[in-house]
C-alpha cells in the first residue's frame, strides 16, 4: 500500500477517534487496545521490512517506543474517566490536550535528535510513534478504570460469520 495512502487512512482515523473522545465514550477494552495494537503491529511490521534499518536504528527505535509508551500514559492521565448509565466512560478535556502539545514537541524532539546520531527515518514509522502512544494511553485508561467499581461498557455485539453462512452454534 502506497505511504501517503496509509499515512492518510491514519491520520483520519486519528480524527475521528479525537472527535469521539472530545464528546466522551464508553470505554471497552476492545476498542482501547484494538487500534494501538494495529498501529503498533503495522510499525513494527515496516521496521522489519525496511531495508536500511541498522542495529543503531534499533537502539534508537527501543527507547523511542518506551518514551512513546511514557508519554501515552502521561496523557492517560489526564483524559476524564466517568459513569454514566452504569458503565464507565471517557472523554478528552483541555489537560489532556496540552499533553498531547508536550508529548508531540517531545517526541518529535527525540526523533531529530536521533536522527542526527545516526537513526534512518525508515526506522520510525508514523504507524509505530502513534501506536505505542495511544497503547501508553490505553494502559493507564484500563489501570485507572480497573481501579473504579464501575464496569466497562459492553462489547459491541460482533458480526457472526458462522451465522451468516448457515452454521449452527455449538
Amino acid at each position: 500500500m502506497n505511504g501517503w495512502l496509509l499515512a492518510a487512512i491514519v491520520a483520519v482515523v486519528l480524527v475521528l477517534v479525537i472527535a469521539k473522545r472530545l464528546k466522551g465514550e464508553p470505554v471497552t477494552v476492545r476498542d482501547l487496545f484494538a487500534g494501538p495494537a494495529v498501529l503498533t503491529g503495522l510499525g513494527v511490521l515496516f521496521v522489519t521490512k525496511a531495508d536500511d534499518v541498522t542495529g543503531t536504528d534499533i537502539a534508537w527505535v527501543v527507547p523511542g517506543a518506551l518514551l512513546g509508551l511514557a508519554l501515552g500514559a502521561a496523557r492517560g492521565l489526564m483524559v476524564r474517566l466517568f459513569e454514566q448509565d452504569g458503565t464507565l466512560w471517557q472523554r478528552y478535556t483541555g489537560r489532556t490536550f496540552l499533553v498531547v502539545v508536550a508529548s508531540l514537541l517531545v517526541s518529535a524532539g527525540y526523533g531529530v535528535f536521533a536522527e542526527h546520531m545516526g537513526m534512518h527515518a525508515s526506522a520510525r514509522p508514523v504507524q509505530l510513534t502513534i501506536g505505542v502512544s495511544f497503547l501508553g494511553e490505553s494502559l493507564m485508561i484500563y489501570y485507572r478504570g480497573r481501579k473504579t467499581a464501575v464496569p466497562f461498557a459492553p462489547e459491541a455485539p460482533s458480526l457472526d460469520l458462522r451465522g451468516l453462512l448457515g452454521r449452527r452454534h455449538r
